[in-house]
């Protein structure tokens, strides 16, 4: 595109290849925009709270992906969303599910859906970047922010086709934003909890996973989730690493066998079969140096043409092994000259990042030293993280102080299936666990780990902030409530904005009662009338019939920063779509 003045100076455009491309401008571009973003939103809508149904989805390998967050992103060559009506969208959904019946491999996490696709349309780009990053900044809600950005642009169409500025439009949206933003403030409570009393961060992670498939066991996952957040927070600083979470799974056992490792989990087993599989008081030698002999940088060639050269060989090989294995399990003794007592402090368990051969296995076999080969280097850092130890590139750098410690190591065997792993419990610091999943399934394990995820961060916010809001559409209630009424105070063009706005918040009530099979309309006016009957922020809408309306009573919550964050960056989002009022695309061969 290039930018050329004709013989009077007026601009004019000139597009390289021109007619190979299509261009919509002004109400037309804003039209279209809309519509894909509602098509977006209108997928995600039947997925939302508890009872919210789930999508499948063919991947462009042949991999089936079960989610109760689907964007549409579909790879070419199956479509372009921003060539689909929302008809062909659901025909195409209809497509995937009887195409493959075959799951190989399952997830319900937006954040990993998104990871495996990829995206055509420039405005399902900016839903996919906004689900993104309410997950990357919370970890939960992805799926109310796309309802409710698309709910924003359903009503801004409305506001369009009567004539009214798109300017005008977002400023409106930035107005109510901001109102709904400080009620939220007003209608929100602090929620106290410490490491003694965990029972309030259970109930809010609980609310969280009422949604997931793994709503069964919610009450214990929860439980692990908090005690895992709390094990690994600072207080004081209201700070919070999941990085020192680490969470593992294996297919086999049950949903309830699900347990919390104060330490850190290696799925390896030692490096030989006789080595012993429990370790007391073990003191670890982190390793980043193989266990073989040194190779030359240069070019070399070595020619053995006797008996005697390939023996001494082979003993020069042998000593050298002599000399790392003594070096770790005696690499410093303490001699006591009053006692002459000769005191071993080195180590009793080796973990290596790289492997060894069979000579050196069997050489620290013999010497009564087991180890560990082949441990990534993200769990070499937890382990050192746990344990108080130091990462060793070099044998000569080894000493006692170097060392990890750990009340206990131990070997497990799972099944018959001979699978073992590598506890390291009981440690110098604590300050890193693991979460240990067990499912009957590959689809079971990976879903935990990801609804566990959201339950994490969810405990992780609580600490941060330990403001709440009650779920089941209370606040979304409220908020139109105080909208509505604020959109009196504002007598210019904004006042339409602002009361589309508070439109626009009923419909995540309206999608929660649609999705549990109340009739939506009723159902909100009702909770809408008790809201203003009784002056009560906490009603909302009863998706597992209860038989109460009472949030409150029904101990669902939320983060209030997790809900403030949807707002905002749904009306970002619009407002930036909005402003688009000019689109370039290739033309359709």
């Amino acid at each position: 595109m290039a930018l050329a003045f004709d013989d009077f100076g007026r601009p004019f455009i000139i597009l390289r290849e021109q007619e190979k491309k299509t261009r919509l401008r002004g109400l037309d571009a804003q039209k279209a925009n809309i519509a894909a973003g509602k098509a977006v939103a209108r997928i995600l809508r039947t997925s939302l709270g508890p009872k919210g149904m789930d999508k499948m989805l063919q991947s462009p390998d042949g991999d089936v992906t079960i989610s109760r967050h689907l964007l549409p992103c579909f790879s070419p060559p199956y479509t372009c969303i921003n060539k689909l009506s929302y008809r062909s969208l659901l025909l195409l959904l209809l497509f995937f599910l009887l195409k493959v019946l075959p799951c190989e491999f399952p997830a319900n996490d937006g954040a990993t859906i998104l990871e495996q696709m990829d995206v055509d349309n420039h405005i399902a780009q900016l839903m996919v970047e906004l689900s993104r990053s309410q997950d990357y900044e919370i970890g939960d809600g992805t799926t109310g922010v796309v309802v409710m950005a698309g709910a924003l642009l359903e009503q801004a169409e409305k506001l369009l086709e009567r004539g009214i500025h798109p300017i005008r439009v977002a400023e409106g949206y930035e107005m109510a934003s901001r109102i709904a933003f400080e009620h939220l403030e007003r209608i929100s409570r602090k929620y106290e909890f410490s490491a003694d009393d965990i029972e309030p961060l259970v109930q809010t992670c609980m609310t969280t996973l009422s949604s997931k498939i793994v709503h069964r066991c919610k009450q214990a996952l929860a439980e692990i989730a908090v005690k895992a957040v709390l094990a690994v927070a600072d207080l004081e600083r209201k700070d919070v690493n999941l990085d020192l979470i680490k969470v593992e799974g294996k297919v086999g056992g049950k949903l309830e066998d699900t347990e919390l490792i104060y330490g850190i989990l290696v799925d390896k087993d030692m490096s030989h079969p006789q080595m012993p599989k429990r370790i007391e008081d073990a003191k670890i030698a982190i390793l980043t140096c193989p266990f073989e002999p040194p190779k030359p940088k240069t070019k070399h060639k070595v020619d053995i043409d006797t008996v005697e050269k390939f023996q001494t060989l082979r003993e020069q090989e042998q000593k050298y092994f002599d000399e790392m294995v003594q070096k770790c399990k005696v690499n410093s003794k303490l001699f006591l000259i009053t006692q002459n007592i000769n005191v071993d402090v080195g180590a009793t368990l080796v973990i290596c990042q790289w492997g060894f051969d069979d000579e050196a296995n069997h050489l620290l076999m013999h010497r009564n030293l087991p180890a560990v080969r082949w441990v990534g280097g993200v769990e070499l850092e937890l382990i050192a993280i746990a344990t108080g130890g130091r990462i060793v590139p070099r044998f000569q750098e080894l000493s006692p102080e170097k060392l990890g410690k750990a009340g206990l190591v131990r070997e497990k065997s799972f099944g018959t299936t001979k699978d073992r792993m590598l506890y390291i419990e009981k440690c110098a610091n604590s300050r890193a666990v693991t979460i240990f999943i067990r499912g009957g399934n590959k689809m079971m394990i990976e879903e935990t780990k990801r609804s566990l995820h959201d339950a994490l961060c969810v405990a992780r916010n609580l600490i941060r902030n330990n403001s709440i809001v009650y779920g089941g559409g209370s606040a979304e209630i409220a908020c139109s409530l105080a909208v509505e009424t604020a959109a009196d105070r504002h007598p210019g063009v904004e006042q339409y904005a602002i009361r589309s706005f508070a439109d626009a918040l009923d419909a995540v009530p309206l999608a929660l009662a649609e999705n549990s099979g109340l009739p939506p309309i009723d159902t909100l006016t009702a909770v809408k009338a008790q809201q203003v009957k009784e002056s009560n922020p906490h009603c909302g809408i009863d998706c597992n019939d209860v038989g109460t309306n009472d949030m409150k009573e029904q101990n669902v919550f939320e983060t209030l920063i997790g809900k403030q964050q949807q707002i905002l960056l749904a009306t970002q989002v619009v407002k930036m779509i909005l402003k688009i009022d000019d689109v370039i695309s290739p033309s359709e061969y």
